[in-house]
């Protein structure tokens, strides 16, 4: 029961009470509230592992890929994965073919980081998507790698994307070594998102997370992975001051790297500025 407090001056007994009683009821009514609030917060935290426990990423970095792994390419031939790994860095996209949201997603946001590089797919690295449903098949593979060949715009395209599928073993044994983990939840596959880049001996260096990538970060990652054997001075440089971070997935600025770049070409202008004076000064005395 709610405690009695008088009526205040010019309010009548009977409408303290009514106050009280509304006071009451509207503390009844948000502990409710409140009590439905936590018993579906709790429901939900209970519900949530049965299907996403087991799903994620497990970064692997320098994990070597088994290259005698063998899958179906497009025309359903079985080829072994060193196949895609001849000299030149490797984009790696898990994917499934019939998904409807995130897959597609990842793969255009991809293919417009890659438009916007001036390395070319099939000449400077290669792009090879994997389904990790092993229900799929290579006609599926065939008729996505043509879709993104004619949004890539580039006639390398052909030979520089490639879309595989396989059967449960080989598909478990790549993920695995990818640390990407996948659940069937009866509908449909849960799954999170991201790609990797590995080098031409087919070793991971780098993951990238989320459905926007950085042409910036795509374009450091495959000169690092090359070993410095595509790029140019500038992307020489660019590596030195930025550093891959496993935790965000990015490139950052390391800044110790960039205060010397910086204190180097502060000093060759002042040496320059100094030279093209004296010369001046000489110049202007022997006249």
């Amino acid at each position: 029961m709610a405690p009695y407090s008088p009526p205040r001056e010019g309010e009548t007994a009977s409408a303290a009470s009514g106050g009280g009683r509304f006071r009451t009821m509207w503390a009844i009514a948000c502990a409710s509230l409140l009590s439905i609030q936590a018993f579906a917060s709790t429901a939900a935290q209970q519900s949530r592992p049965s299907v996403l426990q087991d799903v994620g990423i497990d970064q692997k970095l320098g994990a070597q890929l088994d290259l005698n792994l063998r899958l179906r390419d497009e025309s359903g031939a079985l080829v072994p994965l060193s196949t895609y790994f001849d000299g030149k860095p490797v984009i790696l996209a898990p994917v499934y073919l019939m998904c409807s949201s995130l897959c597609p997603m990842t793969l255009n946001s991809l293919v417009q980081a890659l438009r916007v590089l001036t390395f070319t797919a099939g000449k400077d690295f290669t792009v090879v998507a994997f389904s990790f449903d092993p229900n799929e098949t290579p006609k599926m593979a065939a008729a996505a790698k043509a879709h993104y060949i004619r949004d890539y715009e580039r006639g390398e395209a052909a030979n520089g994307f490639h879309f595989l599928t396989g059967d449960p073993d080989s598909i478990r044994a790549l993920t695995e070594t990818l640390g990407f983990h996948t659940k069937w939840d009866g509908t449909q596959w849960a799954h999170a998102t991201a790609i990797m880049v590995a080098t031409p001996q087919g070793k991971i260096e780098q993951y990238f997370y989320g459905l926007e990538y950085s042409a910036r970060d795509l374009r450091l990652s495959l000169v690092q992975a090359s070993e410095e054997k595509i790029g140019n001075i500038v992307d020489r440089v660019l590596l030195y001051c930025y550093r891959y971070d496993p935790a965000t997935g990015k490139y950052g600025v390391v800044i110790i790297r960039t205060v010397r770049i910086f204190g180097v070409a502060t000093a060759l202008a002042l040496f320059t500025f100094m030279f093209v004076m004296f010369r001046r000064d000489a110049h202007a005395g022997r006249i």
